[in-house]
């Protein structure tokens, strides 16, 4: 069951990263009763546009396990997932997300993903940022090299 305690403390880190001047978000990474790791939105401080709170979250909390995965973790988000962030739960693989605001909330206050959205179903001719792939050959070298090797770590 989702602990309405784990969404008030990171609504309050929220609060504290808006009040602050940073971006309204904060995320926890959860297991069982403990908080692994918080995270908050620190794009503008870092100059990161990857430091989303989720994202921060999910790289202390690996850190602190020692593990790429969050097998048997919650996320708690003080807004839906973005798509980048929804990306790096999928890799994360907790067990579950729990958020608070919406897309269409963070939108109405100019944090609007609706062209990602749109550029993920886009053909890459149609895309905004032009995508040109080139040196394919050369570089499926690099992926039969990690399929012959016994030593790689999947996942």
């Amino acid at each position: 069951m989702p602990s309405e305690d784990f969404m008030r403390r990171a609504i309050a880190l929220s609060l504290k990263n808006a009040h602050s001047g940073c971006g309204p978000f904060a995320a926890l990474i959860v297991r069982g009763d403990q908080v692994l790791a918080e995270g908050t939105n620190c794009v503008t401080d870092t100059n990161d546009p990857t430091a989303h709170a989720e994202v921060v979250a999910i790289r202390a909390a690996c850190a602190q396990l020692k593990s790429f995965e969050l097998t048997g973790c919650d996320l708690y988000s003080t807004c839906e997932p973005c798509p980048m962030c929804l990306g790096a739960i999928y890799w994360a693989r907790p067990q579950r997300v729990f958020f608070a605001n919406t897309r269409e909330d963070a939108a109405a206050i100019g944090f609007d993903d609706a062209l990602i959205y749109q550029e993920l179903t886009a053909p890459l001719t149609q895309r905004k940022i032009p995508m040109t792939q080139m040196m394919r050959d050369e570089a499926l070298e690099a992926f039969r090299a990690w399929t012959r090797n016994p030593d790689k770590k999947p996942y």
